[in-house]
């Protein structure tokens, strides 16, 4: 069985109606799910299972399914620990609702997209990118010097440039034949499913990417750049922090 990723389709979704697949040592895994599992750089997505009788099961992470024959969208649902009494009671075909901390997730959608801007604003090669409620970091490739005041100037004229952001999906076969849209090194798009996702920010950035985005720049609001540092000879680390 794959897990439907909501979160796909529509990031803003904060609970669904889900019923429990199979619990498993690793977590728990529905039919269903809003919840945005460890991947691509961003933090897995927390929250709570909710029984009928208002029993409520922490979740403290989610992670991708690892086991055997798991789809690219199985997502197990981590339980915080101490919750023994709780998880005895859960068993296959159990109905629960499923809702994120949606304070979280949303700094994610927030941080997750200005660092498509900043893939606008310096053009290199990404080599690794970290996405947390307080901080999004970068590598970029470049041994070239980085003026803050001018990225934080260019970063805080395309927020207020309010551009739209959507998804896209292209086919395995496209995207093979349009490698200049992979920006990162370390992370390179899921294939062998037949189509990728592509998230486009208009007039600004183009690029796949199974995260989870805001609709607008605007959304994004005051963003700026807290560190730059050298972290290899052709490497510079960027932070970005919100407010």
């Amino acid at each position: 069985m794959t897990t439907q990723a909501l979160f796909r389709e529509d990031a803003y979704l904060t609970r669904c109606d889900a019923t429990l697949a199979a619990v498993m040592p690793e977590g728990i895994l529905l039919d269903r799910t809003v919840f945005y599992p460890l991947g691509g750089g961003q933090a897995g997505d927390t929250g709570t299972l909710t029984l009928s009788d208002g029993t409520a099961i922490a979740i403290a992470d989610t992670r991708k399914a690892k086991f055997e024959g798991a789809s690219p969208d199985d997502a197990l649902h981590v339980p915080a620990p101490g919750q023994e009494a709780q998880l005895a009671r859960l068993h296959e075909g159990l109905g629960v609702v499923a809702e994120i901390d949606w304070a979280r997730r949303y700094r994610h959608m927030r941080l997750h997209t200005a660092t498509h801007l900043l893939c606008a604003v310096l053009p290199y090669a990404v080599d690794g990118c970290s996405i947390t409620a307080d901080y999004a970091r970068m590598d970029l490739v470049t041994s070239e010097p980085i003026e803050r005041e001018q990225v934080d100037a260019r970063l805080t004229e395309l927020v207020g440039g309010a551009h739209g952001v959507f998804t896209e999906w292209i086919t395995d076969e496209e995207m093979a034949a349009r490698p200049e849209l992979v920006r990162t090194m370390s992370v390179k798009p899921p294939a062998g499913f037949g189509r990728v996702r592509l998230l486009r920010i208009e007039q600004v950035d183009l690029q796949p990417c199974g995260g989870t985005h805001v609709r607008n720049t605007s959304e994004i609001g005051a963003v700026h750049i807290a560190k730059i540092e050298k972290k290899t000879a052709r490497t510079r680390r960027l932070v970005l922090e919100l407010g």
